[in-house]
């Protein structure tokens, strides 16, 4: 089974968020449709902008770990290598 670390933005050069779960999709559902109270839902943070595939959740956490302790510079030249434009990853998952 797959484990992914994530990237969710609230706008290009926005909020940013980074996560880690197994399922993907229906873990940026949550995010998207079904945040409850939290960091996510108070500033709008649901664009899937980033993602990475793991093999085991060892080093899925501790990319994420690595990734959360990046400066924001380092974060944005990320998002941008793959994802130039900033658009909604989501869609193409699903």
């Amino acid at each position: 089974m797959n484990f992914y670390v994530y990237i969710l933005a609230s706008a290009r050069n926005g909020t940013l968020y980074i996560g880690v779960t197994r399922d993907l999709i229906k873990r940026i559902y949550q995010h998207k449709y079904e945040a409850g109270p939290g960091f996510t839902k108070k500033y709008a943070v649901n664009q899937l902008v980033h993602f990475e595939v793991f093999d085991d959740a060892i080093n899925a956490i501790t990319r994420e770990k690595q990734l959360k302790n990046w400066r924001r510079s380092w974060k944005l030249q990320l998002i941008e290598k793959t994802n130039p434009y900033w658009l909604d990853l989501y869609p193409t998952i699903i």
